[in-house]
């Protein structure tokens, strides 16, 4: 019998053609519980892949198109006198849902983007003072274009710090664009996907992924990989103890992605750079591929441990 992770890469796969590797990272993220910042130039997939993992669930689905005039309000809902009732009632916004695509965070003011601090750190939404719990799972996937910055807000430390994982798609080969032509030539693929998994499939592998076993001397290569970030040359904010757990999260959903029971150095290296990078902030350095490449030299930095990773 196929199991739900199985299930979803394979629906997802009829969509998207050449990212596996990207969808191992989206699933890793929700299964840890976080939400995923995917940066790229327009027309490599970044909505389409939302929307199939959407699809591929049994959940509820949100979209926010975020533009320089939205408030905070069309994001979280707010309340409205109802003249019949004579009272204020709620009318909750796009946010709560289970997969949120917040499309082109950065082009909504600061104001706006923090809206969804909350919602991503605790998965609730105060507005007027009463708190409200999101369903869970409640996973966001936010995009944004690192090319046109013209008229964009940077999202600041803190509401980067609240993302898992920021990730790119990778650019297909011309094999696989063909198989693109092919599959898009005379149907839409998105349209006809069907959930492979429910909500309560989801909570349970979120489940399964903390019970996946780290031993103690993998921990002690996470703590150390965060450590000599604090020292790097170079490197004015390294990785919080938040970033920290976010790597654990991280290297144990990974595994479970990888159908393993304990996490081995190559899970934690697999997430590293995406869990790392954006949580860097190196001197003189604008743009992501100096954070990338300090997280490169970070992993390079330190020693790997050998260990038997299933000895308990």
């Amino acid at each position: 019998m196929q199991t739900p992770i199985a299930a979803i890469k394979q629906n997802i796969e009829k969509v998207l053609v050449g990212q596996e590797a990207v969808t191992d990272l989206l699933l890793t993220a929700l299964l840890a519980g976080g939400h995923v910042l995917v940066e790229d130039v327009p027309g490599m997939g970044k909505t389409v892949m939302a929307r199939a993992l959407a699809r591929s669930i049994s959940a509820g689905f949100g979209r926010v198109q975020f533009t320089p005039d939205l408030l905070p309000s069309d994001v979280t809902g707010l309340n409205f006198f109802d003249q019949q009732r004579s009272e204020f009632v709620f009318s909750p916004g796009p946010v709560f849902c289970n997969i949120l695509l917040a499309d082109e965070i950065n082009r909504a003011t600061p104001r706006t983007q923090s809206s969804l601090l909350e919602c991503m750190a605790e998965g609730t939404v105060t507005v007027d003072g009463v708190t409200r719990e999101l369903p869970p799972p409640f996973f966001v996937i936010a995009t944004q274009n690192p090319v046109e910055t013209l008229g964009t807000y940077p999202l600041p430390e803190a509401q980067l710090d609240r993302f898992l994982m920021r990730i790119s798609m990778a650019p297909p080969s011309q094999e696989q664009e063909v198989a693109i032509l092919e599959r898009f030539r005379s149907s839409e693929p998105l349209m006809e996907l069907q959930p492979v998994c429910t909500q309560e499939d989801i909570l349970s592998l979120q489940k399964q992924a903390r019970e996946i076993f780290v031993h103690k001397a993998m921990l002690s290569y996470i703590a150390s990989l965060s450590q000599a970030s604090r020292g790097m040359k170079g490197v004015e904010l390294g990785v919080s103890p938040r970033g920290t757990l976010a790597l654990l999260r991280a290297s144990q959903s990974y595994a479970l992605v990888q159908g393993r029971e304990f996490v081995s150095p190559e899970d934690v290296k697999a997430v590293a750079e995406p869990v790392i990078a954006h949580r860097l902030s190196v001197s003189g350095v604008t743009g992501t591929a100096g954070q990338k490449k300090a997280a490169e030299d970070l992993l390079s930095s330190v020693t790997v441990p050998t260990e038997d990773w299933g000895n308990r």
